[in-house]
């Protein structure tokens, strides 16, 4: 599949919040692979946890799958007796990872849902769920609710590992962070409309937390094991073990 050019801050527009439309979902793997440091790496050591705590015959769910990157890289290493199932709230978005699975000779069972994370149902042989660059964009006020329903469905020993975008407890850090940011998507050739545009475009939309937040309510949604496997500067990933 080729990857389109993401241009959907180029031009001078109206503001408006953020939407994973149709317009996004077409260039969205350039956007992600741009905008997220280290982002294929990111995806290798997802990758790593998943094959670890994978059990044969279990469920893998995506939630927030995108169009469908993680799921098409963890394809080629999972055993094909994992089922996995995408979870997206974008209509557009699902259909991109539909499209990269009917180019795929996997022969594994997938499935496709469009709903809500505070929907998703998961089934009680759930080994392994994947939330990248998800739970940033759910509403604040039923993130708990979301982590503690994940918990209470994985299996024993089954693995949540979860990527997100964080502010630092310290505002001058913080701000020192977001600056080598901004730097970063510049050497990946944006230019500071973009930016900018992209930035106001999320106010409302993408609501990160610190580190010790996210790791506090994995904690309080009863996980036992919680531990960092990447960090840069306000990146940051996390692996969550029941």
């Amino acid at each position: 599949m080729i990857m389109m050019q993401d241009n959907v801050f180029a031009q001078k527009q109206d503001a408006e919040d953020f939407c994973f439309d149709e317009r996004v979902a077409g260039v969205f793997d350039n956007m992600v692979d741009r905008s997220v440091p280290f982002y294929q790496e990111i995806q290798r050591m997802t990758g790593e946890l998943a094959m670890t705590a994978a059990v044969p015959g279990s469920h893998l769910f995506d939630l927030g799958c995108a169009t469908g990157t993680t799921l098409s890289q963890l394809d080629d290493i999972l055993p094909r007796d994992v089922t996995f199932t995408g979870v997206d709230t974008s209509p557009d978005m699902l259909e991109k990872c539909r499209e990269k699975f009917e180019q795929r000779p996997s022969g594994r069972t997938v499935h496709f849902l469009c709903q809500d994370l505070s929907q998703v149902q998961l089934p009680v042989n759930t080994s392994v769920v994947t939330l990248l660059l998800t739970l940033m964009f759910v509403r604040p006020v039923h993130r708990r609710a979301v982590l503690s329903s994940l918990y209470q469905s994985l299996a024993p020993r089954g693995a949540l590992i979860l990527v997100e975008k964080v502010v630092c407890d310290t505002p001058e850090l913080n701000r020192q962070f977001i600056h080598y940011y901004y730097d970063m998507k510049r050497r990946h050739g944006y230019s500071d409309l973009e930016i900018s545009q992209k930035r106001e475009a999320l106010e409302n939309v993408l609501i990160p937390y610190s580190e010790k937040e996210n790791r506090q309510m994995l904690l309080d949604a009863g996980f036992s094991k919680v531990e960092v496997f990447f960090r840069w500067y306000n990146f940051c990933g996390m692996v969550a073990i029941k």
